[in-house]
């Protein structure tokens, strides 16, 4: 039986309070981000986590990478222009962030049709990312269920990801079926993230943020804040992953309404996410956010149903 999920319901009153807390304690504990990113996104992602509250760290170089990692709060691993010397640094930070507990983020970029990226993908999937992040063709191509999309760029809408998304979280390295083991979050009009077992939708959100470098790449970074900020309040990867997407979500939306294109959107998006608040965020994910179970998933010998 393919998985599915169960009809959405709102998003009840602790959820809400969550995303509120939650979002402070980024804010107020500005959790060291290490960024082992492409080149292209760069400065964009550190600007993007600097004005979210997290410190940025662009940390790749072989011989600090893993160093850096021991140290850091949690890292991003993007995959956007995986050079050789950065395939190495990436090797070391997560082999550093298992040994020491630190939460990381995959971003496996046009995953699927580029054979080299795509292999160092699933070698990196073997060292327990917390969350894999992507589009619903990278998603998809990771999951053995799909081909990959055109470039960086989606050719699957996030509803046909549901299977892969769930295949993907379930089959974590090490995962006995007991508990779930990886979210997956599955960018688009509307975000899917889940763990296998529950599953969250984000509505929301700009077309905008596709048109402007590193849009969805910082958008691994700030999951990486908000995860690592969960993980010292008590707060599941799942809910921190969504919440992370409602907060990226609300300041894109208050951006685009200033906006007149992508160049006043960029930098409108990064005062926005200044400005946001905790209450906003809570308001957000109780207007725009869903739960849902997902059916069929798992039997309970821990295989797929």
């Amino acid at each position: 039986m393919s998985p599915t999920l169960s009809d959405p319901a709102p998003a009840d009153a602790g959820f809400i309070q969550r995303a509120a807390e939650l979002t402070s304690a980024v804010r107020e504990t500005s959790p060291l981000i290490q960024c082992a990113t492409n080149q292209v996104v760069a400065n964009f992602t550190a600007n993007v986590l600097l004005a979210s509250g997290p410190a940025p760290a662009m940390v790749d170089v072989p011989g600090e990478a893993g160093e850096f990692a021991a140290i850091a709060s949690a890292t991003l691993i993007n995959l956007g222009t995986p050079h050789e010397a950065q395939r190495v640094g990436m090797l070391e930070a997560v082999a550093a962030a298992a040994a020491h507990g630190t939460p990381w983020v995959l971003d496996p970029v046009a995953a699927g049709p580029l054979t080299l990226r795509t292999r160092f993908a699933h070698e990196l999937l073997t060292h327990s990312p917390a969350v894999v992040r992507g589009n619903a063709s990278e998603i998809l191509a990771l999951a053995g269920t799909g081909s990959g999309g055109r470039g960086v760029d989606a050719t699957d809408d996030v509803d046909a990801s549901v299977p892969g998304a769930v295949r993907l979280a379930l089959t974590a390295n090490g995962h006995d079926g007991a508990a779930p083991a990886r979210v997956v979050a599955v960018s688009g009009a509307t975000d899917l993230i889940t763990d296998g077992r529950d599953a969250i939708r984000v509505g929301g959100g700009s077309e905008l943020l596709t048109r402007v470098t590193g849009g969805g790449c910082a958008l691994g970074a700030i999951i990486a804040a908000f995860v690592a900020a969960g993980r010292a309040s008590s707060v599941s990867d799942l809910e921190a992953a969504a919440i992370a997407h409602a907060f990226y979500s609300e300041a894109a939306e208050r951006a685009a309404e200033r906006a007149a294109g992508p160049g006043s959107f960029q930098a409108a998006f990064l005062d926005a996410l200044a400005a946001v608040t905790p209450d906003d965020v809570g308001a957000f994910v109780g207007a725009r956010v869903s739960t849902a179970v997902v059916l069929g998933g798992e039997d309970p010998a821990g295989g797929m149903g």
